[in-house]
């Protein structure tokens, strides 16, 4: 059964869970926030796509006290978190919220770095195209965009590999039986290979991997 993101029980036990399905969760989020001091000037409007409960959007406000996000989700609950989060760290006049998708946005505004982050890999494939051009299409040139998300699994060894990962970071066996579960009924992902062709039909160059943890793999693109 696919998950209810919409679900307060699913939004409230998030940020706990999602360290335990991607070990090394706090170290791509690291990279992340390396990558953007690196390639993205110090005034800068940002957009977040599928920004979840707003944990990463929370360390972007506080890191770069003078860029701007538009955060995007397609969850009310999520976003009310994210919106929380946010308002407690006193920097809500610096983050616009969109409860749609990246379709919604309003068109004359360009960003300078587009994330999605755990959110492609949900994106159905038929869907995927228009989806990463909406993003380049709201770039502004030499912008950047970081995903990263799952990628094929080809075996049922591969499948065991990963589930034995998540549980000795702490998923239980049951936990880790309905991930695999999961897998079937909300994943969407992409290979290597098929990513790096759809982000460069998308208008982005120099599409590189930065990182990989088992099948999760990150990705930076520069639109062209």
């Amino acid at each position: 059964m696919a998950k209810d993101f919409n679900s307060q029980y699913v939004v409230d036990g998030y940020d706990e869970h999602i360290r335990k399905l991607i070990p090394g969760y706090e170290i791509v989020h690291q990279q992340i926030r390396a990558l953007l001091k690196t390639y993205v000037d110090e005034y800068a409007h940002v957009l977040i796509v599928g920004c979840g409960t707003g944990y990463e959007l929370g360390h972007l406000v506080q890191l770069f006290p003078d860029w701007t996000f538009t955060a995007t989700e397609l969850s009310q609950n999520m976003l009310d978190k994210a919106r929380h989060h946010i308002h407690a760290l006193n920097a809500s006049h610096r983050v616009e919220f969109v409860l749609g998708d990246v379709d919604q946005l309003k068109t004359d505004q360009s960003y300078d770095a587009a994330l999605s982050i755990l959110v492609t890999h949900f994106v159905a494939y038929l869907e995927k195209p228009k989806f990463f051009k909406a993003i380049s299409s709201r770039l502004k040139s030499q912008g950047i965009f970081i995903t990263f998300d799952l990628t094929k699994i080809k075996s049922e060894q591969e499948l065991q590999t990963l589930k034995y990962l998540c549980e000795a970071n702490g998923l239980t066996p049951s936990q880790a039986a309905v991930m695999l579960e999961r897998l079937e009924d909300d994943f969407y992902p992409l290979s290597e290979q098929e990513t790096f062709e759809q982000l460069k039909a998308s208008g982005f160059e120099a599409v590189q991997g930065f990182t990989q943890i088992l099948f999760y793999q990150g990705y930076m693109a520069i639109k062209a």
